[in-house]
């Protein structure tokens, strides 16, 4: 297309989704209206059954967009200020509704003209080929596309630029020899991204149960305690991407959160969504082979990180309170793949005890905020000013769960299980050092994970976690 002269007669025409953007704004569009409300989940499909632009239309009418947080392709915005900058005129078409199509188009300032899908008409595949031609006659235009929709309009176009394509667009490239405009292609460590794979750590807490009664080389159980933990954590890796769609405009303006797979859109919404499906399909197809419990306690778990993803991460306290619950599920999802006993004492240890993990979480966030005094920090229900009430609640629940252990320590459950029950104090100094450790780092802004995965991932941590298993190891003996 360089080698022609003519260039600056002929308009470039350039597809928005996938093309100009490395993502799809009616799949995003449509994550933004559900978290909206999530009861327009019944209205999607009448929407739909009145075709493609009525859906995109209603979820124009409450939706806004951020034209600036947006994942544009380095590489096509690249061409399009050289091409502009040669003084060819830049039109923007695509199936998009008007209203997020000129919001980009102020924003970026490229475009001369924008062809969108408006009212009643959407503007893809045949609809955009006429409304081009129409424009610019057969032939009269050059196209910038990526999909299968764009096909029709790469055969009326002059010349073709075919940007990270599709099957049926990577087809047409090769048979016709067009420019081709390569992106980097997803790999195996954006997928562990998008899986959350170090997040499964946490689903060891589901063999708590089994190590405390000392049944873990009791293979009847154990099996059942891996197969848990993988339904687990396949279930938890489905919920982390679902949780990923309704938070793309949020990671997008978060300084480590934005490279995230979905806000960068390094990876689509429909290959998460597939991605989804099989993993919920290992989940309950594994938790097919434990017990009824067990697929309860999963339920359970399903509907409660869904309804964190939806709301309730929004909602003061209850957000924390809700983390710890989860956390604690897992402990029982334990027991009832297992058949194990779970004791008071440990549920109440838990709860305390990842609540002030939790409280830490939000606490690195206020810390982190360079908001004012009175303002929200994004996606969540606490305020600037809440970071000593959230400091303080946190340690409260950190000496809280200590205390607890010490007390079921001293109880006559500890004497009738372990056959050196001294051996088992150490515990309570290990978790106050656990907690307070992260405390103080959190205060000296030095705290930047999540606290369960700093604690896994830190020496010390490690080092003091296995000080405590061997003692109720040797203590048990």
């Amino acid at each position: 297309m360089d080698a022609r002269s003519d260039n600056k007669a002929v308009p470039l025409a350039v597809d928005l989704d996938g093309t100009l953007i490395a993502s799809d704004l009616l799949w995003e569009g449509l994550f933004a209206l559900l978290k909206k409300n999530p009861l327009t989940i019944f209205m999607v499909p009448f929407w739909l059954f009145q075709g493609p632009a009525r859906l995109k239309q209603a979820i124009a009418e409450v939706v806004d967009i951020d034209p600036a947080t947006l994942p544009y392709r380095p590489e096509v915005l690249k061409r399009l200020r050289e091409e502009q900058a040669n003084g060819r005129q830049i039109v923007l078409a695509t199936g998009t509704p008007r209203k997020f199509a000129e919001a980009i188009a102020r924003h970026l300032g490229l475009f001369d003209a924008v062809l969108a899908s408006d009212g009643g008409e959407n503007l893809t595949a045949e609809r955009k080929r006429k409304a081009l031609v129409e424009a610019y006659g057969d032939g009269g235009f050059d196209y910038a596309g990526n999909s299968r929709h764009d096909v029709k309009v790469f055969d009326a176009a002059r010349d073709a630029i075919v940007v990270a394509p599709d099957r049926a667009a990577a087809r047409w490239q090769a048979s016709h020899q067009s420019e081709l405009i390569e992106t980097p292609k997803p790999d195996l460590r954006t997928i562990r991204k998008m899986l959350r794979v170090h997040q499964w750590l946490k689903n060891v807490l589901i063999a708590v149960p089994l190590v405390l009664a000392h049944k873990y080389f009791n293979p009847e159980m154990l099996l059942p305690a891996v197969l848990a933990i993988i339904s687990f954590s396949a279930a938890a890796s489905a919920i982390y991407i679902v949780n990923d769609f309704f938070d793309l405009a949020l990671d997008r303006v978060h300084p480590t959160k934005r490279e995230r797979p979905f806000a960068s859109g390094r990876l689509s919404i429909p290959f998460g969504l597939a991605s989804v499906g099989v993993l919920l399909v290992i989940s309950l197809a594994t938790a097919a082979f434990t017990t009824i419990e067990f697929a309860g306690v999963l339920l359970v778990y399903l509907v409660a990180t869904t309804a964190y993803s939806l709301s309730v991460k929004r909602m003061l306290l209850l957000d924390v309170l809700t983390l710890a619950g989860l956390y604690t599920l897992r402990i029982l999802a334990g027991a009832a793949a297992t058949g194990v006993d779970v004791s008071f004492w440990l549920l109440a240890f838990s709860i305390f005890f990842f609540l002030s993990l939790a409280l830490v979480k939000r606490y690195v966030e206020l810390r982190s905020s360079s908001l004012s005094v009175g303002e929200r920090i994004a996606g969540r229900g606490y305020r600037i000013e809440d970071q000593e009430i959230v400091a303080q609640a946190g340690m409260a629940s950190a000496f809280s769960s200590a205390l607890v252990l010490a007390l079921y320590i001293d109880s006559s459950a500890v004497r009738e299980l372990y056959e050196h029950p001294w051996l088992v104090w150490p515990l309570a100094p290990i978790v106050l050092y656990l907690t307070m450790r992260i405390w103080i780092l959190a205060r000296r802004d030095e705290l930047h994970d999540d606290p369960v995965v700093f604690i896994i991932r830190d020496w010390r941590s490690q080092i003091v976690v296995f000080a405590g298993a061997v003692l109720l190891v040797v203590a048990g003996l």
